[in-house]
């Protein structure tokens, strides 16, 4: 009887335990993988706004890929850079096309582009001289004439603009000379002169008689060249008119009077028609 009260008793105690231990893990819930629940949640949450991230990701791709050109067969980065210079693009094509006319010096073409680059580039006086050259392959090409006189005529105006500063610098220099007597006069010899003043201003003399020399100069070549262009097209009135402002500007009264004259000619409906024969008076024609 005892030994079976054991027995019995053992029964019980086993029973029990599985009971217990699903008490025991009734207070928490465990995920079917294993893991934590919540973790798994978040990470859930991620991928989603991953997915969302991504899609935005691919639309500012396309867009930008887009507006840069690329895959078009267009330089896009290059043309969204140029104004920074980032590629060296002006200095390589001046380069690229010095090259070109060294290998090809009758090539009219090739002197075209080396003025170009060096347009690009600001450097009027190179431009000038490779226009030129162009010109004794192509002279009856009447556009470049064009182009060459209004590079003559900027370039002048940039002598005429540096004449004004130097003189205006000669003054500075020697202010005494303003208020001085002159010097052939009895108080002029008696002052004497300022022999500083006078060593800074003979340097700055010669510049301005260099800078006085050079823009005149460049205005001739201005008119000479519009005159290549209303030689090659007698017939058009704009070639006429340009060669008038031209030979205005160089100071040329009597070509600047002929030249307008003929313009009114070609376009006697002109709207400026009344202010270009008020001009042509005034300048005595």
């Amino acid at each position: 009887m005892a030994r079976a009260a054991v027995k019995a008793k053992q029964a019980q105690q086993r029973a029990a335990k599985p009971a217990k231990a699903a008490r025991r893990g009734g207070g928490r819930r465990r995920h079917a993988g294993g893991g934590n629940p919540n973790q798994q949640l978040f990470f859930s949450r991620l991928r989603r706004r991953a997915k969302f991230a991504y899609v935005i990701l691919a639309v500012l791709f396309a867009v930008t890929f887009a507006f840069l050109g690329i895959g078009s067969g267009s330089s896009g980065l290059d043309q969204l850079f140029q104004n920074i210079n980032i590629f060296g693009s002006s200095g390589s094509s001046v380069s690229k096309a010095l090259k070109e006319v060294q290998k090809h010096p009758n090539d009219p073409a090739a002197f075209r582009k080396l003025a170009t680059a060096y347009e690009s580039k600001g450097d009027t006086i190179n431009a000038i001289s490779t226009l030129q050259q162009y010109t004794t392959l192509r002279p009856k090409d009447a556009k470049v004439w064009a182009e060459l006189g209004g590079l003559q005529l900027q370039n002048a105006g940039q002598f005429a603009s540096d004449y004004r500063a130097v003189a205006a610098n000669q003054q500075l220099s020697a202010p005494s000379t303003l208020f001085a007597p002159p010097p052939t006069s009895k108080l002029g010899k008696a002052l004497g002169t300022n022999q500083v003043e006078l060593a800074a201003a003979s340097v700055l003399n010669a510049q301005l008689q260099n800078l006085a020399q050079q823009a005149n100069l460049g205005y001739q070549n201005a008119v000479a060249s519009f005159q290549k262009v209303a030689d090659l097209e007698p017939n058009n009135s704009n070639a006429q008119f340009q060669l008038a402002q031209a030979a205005q500007t160089a100071g040329s009264r009597t070509a600047a009077v002929a030249a307008y004259r003929r313009y009114l000619k070609l376009n006697p409906n002109s709207p400026s028609a009344a202010q270009i024969k008020a001009l042509i008076k005034q300048l005595g024609g």
